[in-house]
């Protein structure tokens, strides 16, 4: 895949990103991340998303692991980390009740700590998910600012704001925010229909779309919806020769947007992959989305 810019500002990145936002712990997780990474390698996905609370908080560590094992150069890898949304889980015996944190002090905890697990001395692109809306927004932009002028984060962004909080973080950095991670699928198009999408283009970036198959429920999904967007894309998929996951992925390509990829089937990987040789007709878009609306 050729890399392309992330926006205006921001770095070069694959096309197509792959995030472990479902990874769940399993006996032999490090041999099937390995065989992730190293399958996303072989189809040029360079670019990988975490985020603390990821696989009960052991993913960035086993991604750092596996890394070190490889002849990967570190410059041959864009790696995405963030913070902001609490859980419960196994890692955070802290957490209570989920909730958001975008206080300095937890923006710092948490770059360190990833740096520490990820094996590296830099985050390409760090991202808050979701805003805190009790947190002193002053100090969390001087918080950002300050780690990315020591180097330790190379840009910012964010993951799960609505239009008006992007404006209002954006307000208080000197830093361009350099992408938004938020989802949209066929399914689910309110990014594009509540103004995300429209304010991502405004600001020169390229949205970053996790479930861009909805969690498979384009593909085997029983809901009316699921139903009638299938249907649409078995009956357009034969004109490209490919997979109805590869069009519903391409649907989004002519967006702008970057897939993130979650899942750990290889079929389906390679499914997302093959979508950036479908050049989707115009019309073919509009009555992929006309089916996600249910409108004739």
């Amino acid at each position: 895949m050729q890399k392309i810019y992330l926006s205006d500002a921001g770095p070069k990145v694959s096309p197509a990103v792959y995030g472990f936002y479902r990874w769940e712990a399993e006996n032999n997780a490090s041999a099937t991340m390995e065989k992730i990474v190293n399958l996303c390698m072989e189809l040029g996905i360079n670019t990988f998303d975490h985020a603390d609370i990821y696989g009960n908080s052991q993913c960035e560590e086993l991604f750092g692991k596996v890394i070190s094992k490889r002849s990967f150069k570190r410059e041959d890898l864009v790696l995405f980390t963030k913070c902001g949304l609490r859980m419960p889980n196994q890692g955070q015996p802290d957490v209570r009740v989920q909730h958001y944190d975008t206080s300095a002090a937890h923006i710092t905890r948490s770059v360190e700590s990833s740096l520490k697990k990820l094996n590296t001395d830099y985050i390409d692109i760090f991202l808050l998910d979701h805003l805190d809306p009790i947190s002193n927004l002053e100090e969390t932009a001087m918080a950002l600012e300050k780690l990315k002028k020591s180097g330790k984060i190379n840009n910012i962004g964010v993951a799960n704001f609505s239009v008006f909080q992007h404006q209002l973080l954006a307000s208080y950095l000197q830093t361009p925010i350099v992408t938004h991670h938020l989802e949209l699928n066929l399914l689910n198009t309110s990014a594009l229909d509540n103004g995300q999408i429209d304010y991502i283009k405004q600001r020169y970036m390229r949205p970053l779309v996790s479930a861009p198959v909805a969690s498979g429920r384009i593909a085997s999904g029983n809901d009316v919806t699921a139903s009638r967007v299938r249907k649409k894309l078995q009956e357009i998929s034969p004109k490209y020769n490919v997979d109805i996951e590869s069009v519903a992925v391409a649907w989004l390509i002519k967006l702008g947007a970057l897939p993130l990829i979650g899942t750990r089937d290889e079929q389906r990987i390679r499914n997302i992959a093959n979508a950036f040789n479908i050049q989707l007709d115009h019309q073919d878009w509009y009555e992929l989305y006309t089916a996600s609306k249910g409108e004739i």
